[in-house]
């Protein structure tokens, strides 16, 4: 699972075990290398556009199978899934919260 929303949505609850990868970042994903070009990726955001840019940087770095969590963190939450509240281990610690939100 990846989240790709800012740092501070991360923070205040992402799908537990995701890794943070802020959608701008998606175009030098070495945060990703462990994971290899062929796994599985799901890729989320709020409501779906930053994760479909997220998914096209992440096709040009070589990751063909990248799935959509569907509906995004709001349907995850709709459904009452269980949310992780503190922040996940991930690289992406820099200041994403002077991007623009959905």
């Amino acid at each position: 699972m990846i989240d790709v929303r800012s740092q501070s949505e991360y923070d205040s609850g992402h799908v537990p075990g995701a890794i943070h990868v802020p959608f701008w970042r998606a175009f030098s994903p070495e945060q990703l290398e462990p994971v290899g070009p062929e796994q599985v990726l799901v890729v989320y955001c709020a409501h779906g556009p930053r994760a479909g840019i997220a998914k096209f940087s992440l096709r040009l770095s070589g990751y063909d199978n990248i799935l959509y969590l569907d509906g995004h963190m709001s349907a995850w939450q709709e459904a009452g899934l269980p949310l992780q509240m503190q922040p996940a281990a991930g690289p992406a610690e820099a200041s994403e919260d002077n991007h623009e939100q959905e």
